[in-house]
């Protein structure tokens, strides 16, 4: 017997078998989500904003804004029309190592306010900016709590790693920003997928079908912008692809399928494999449309002038000349990553292996500026890409909670944040002898800080009420001891990031007072 179920399209017979589990629980978006994102959002503008144009190397780009900021401004010289843009090519800084997208970015910021400090980091400072949102959206999103949003957010806004991320010329704030926006895309597929799954009616040995899925579709879109600003957006198309089909699995058990497991594979994986790996691709080969429309970039006609033919991979010959020229050019970048190796006698001062990273024991110095003459004393300015103790010291800690109400619980809050850091951490371990810094971690800020405030969230329901009248008072309703220990947790975060805000920003500071913020030897 057929009866229409809640999914447009689908007929289905009502199992004998189901099970009745719970739909995923949705509280909608109140006026008081609204009040807790303006106000992350305006301290998040507030603090990037802050001293944006500072630090410069005589006017012109400190650090690694070296390499990325000519090469968007590249792109603003050879601008041809609003689809194309312009091409990165750069000769002086040689071969070109990370796809367009991060440089399209900066080009944006540089041809509205010149080639200056402004010019190429307001893009960085308002994508840092969104970064933040989407970290408060994600916790509302996983949660369906106004206040631990809220808590994630402002966690996010007092991390010096993505503060600081965000106030630079370069391309890490970029992807981050895709990351998170993905992750928080990912977490509404799952969250629909779960109630077309309990409005369905099961029939059949695979189970429904469960329609065209946007929010899937966006995380595919948000994956493959994140790949064509750096390939390390490879890892989260693979570890959020798993996600999706190990979570459309379980819901096929979850909801009674006969074969879950062929259900998957014939109802799920085909639509997952278009939306989170053909779109990106697509989205990827596109970010290089520049490169293609151009006769001056670079290795754009390798394959006829020579320069294939003597190369390690001649068999790319055999290709059209603009697909064996373009696959050159990757496979010379992987080459070039693949050569930046500890054993192979390249060091760096700041080299960090990824288990450095869980505490961030070993910062990376942005800029200096020593012995400047304070009359009493002699002063400096330095900028470390640092993470505030108070969030980074927590990392095994909570990502330990996390597994453990995970596993033992049932909290699938976490999964998303879990894996969406897995994915930015386990794949830098298999290269651990690679060149690494600092900068690499900065995609796991945000998903720490989700992290910490649903681990708050716990925290908020032990133990009872405070004794102390002041406290009462001052809060206006009873106080127990657990949401006390929350508020000392936050001020502390706000504490520590004003405490060592000096080296976030570049501020002037006597000798002795540096000496008293570099708590550990590694941070020097």
């Amino acid at each position: 017997m057929g009866t229409k179920g809640n999914i447009p399209g689908v007929t289905t017979a009502i199992s004998p078998k189901r099970v009745a589990p719970r739909p995923p629980v949705t509280i909608p978006w109140a006026r008081r989500d609204t009040v807790a994102l303006a106000i992350v959002a305006g301290l998040a503008l507030f603090t990037r904003l802050i001293g944006l144009t500072q630090p410069t190397a005589g006017g012109t780009p400190i650090f690694d804004e070296k390499h990325y900021v000519p090469q968007a401004w590249d792109m603003v010289r050879s601008f041809s029309n609003p689809v194309l843009g312009g091409i990165e090519s750069n000769p002086a800084y040689g071969l070109v190592v990370h796809p367009p997208l991060g440089k399209q970015l900066l080009a944006v910021g540089e041809f509205l306010f010149g080639y200056t400090p402004l010019g190429w980091r307001i893009m960085p400072a308002l994508f840092g900016v969104g970064t933040v949102v989407f970290t408060l959206l994600l916790c509302r999103r996983l949660t369906q709590s106004t206040a631990l949003g809220f808590v994630a957010g402002l966690i996010a806004v007092f991390d010096g790693v993505l503060l600081v991320t965000a106030k630079f010329g370069m391309l890490d704030v970029f992807q981050v920003f895709f990351i998170v926006a993905a992750a928080w895309t990912l977490a509404g597929d799952m969250r629909e997928a779960h109630a077309r799954m309990h409005h369905a009616h099961i029939t059949g040995n695979f189970g429904p079908r469960l329609g065209f899925r946007w929010w899937r579709f966006a995380t595919g879109v948000l994956l493959g912008l994140a790949l064509s600003v750096k390939w390390s957006g490879l890892y989260y198309i693979a570890f959020f692809g798993l996600l999706s089909t190990f979570w459309d699995l379980w819901l096929r058990r979850r909801y009674g399928v006969a074969r879950p497991v062929v259900g998957t594979l014939l109802r799920d994986v085909p639509a997952a494999l278009a939306s989170l790996v053909v779109v990106p691709a697509l989205l990827y080969i596109f970010s290089w449309r520049a490169w293609f429309a151009s006769e001056t970039s670079v290795y754009r006609h390798a394959a006829v002038d020579g320069t294939i033919s003597g190369s390690d991979w001649p068999w790319l010959g055999a290709l059209p000349d603009a697909v064996a020229s373009w696959l050159y050019y990757h496979l010379s970048v992987a080459q070039f990553h693949a050569s930046l190796t500890s054993s192979s006698g390249h060091s760096h001062p700041w080299d960090s292996k990824p288990w450095a990273w869980l505490v961030g024991a070993r910062p990376i110095l942005y800029y200096s500026a020593t012995d400047i003459d304070c009359g009493f004393t002699t002063c400096r300015e330095m900028i470390f890409l640092f993470g505030t103790p108070a969030i980074w010291w927590l990392t095994v800690p909570v990502l330990l909670w996390s597994a453990w109400v995970w596993l033992t619980r049932r909290d699938f809050r976490v999964i998303v944040p879990l894996i969406a850091f897995a994915a930015g951490f386990v794949p830098w371990l298999a290269a651990f002898d690679r060149q690494m810094y600092f900068f690499y971690a900065a995609a796991l800020a945000p998903f720490i800080c989700v992290l910490l405030a649903i681990a708050v969230g716990y925290v908020a329901r032990l133990g009872t009420t405070v004794p102390l009248k002041w406290v009462r008072k001052l809060a206006g309703y009873p106080v127990t001891t657990g949401q006390l220990a929350v508020i000392v947790y936050l001020a502390l975060v706000v504490g520590m990031f004003i405490y060592f805000a000096p080296i976030l920003y570049g501020i002037r500071i006597p000798d002795f007072y540096y000496a008293l913020i570099m708590w550990l030897p590694s941070w020097r």
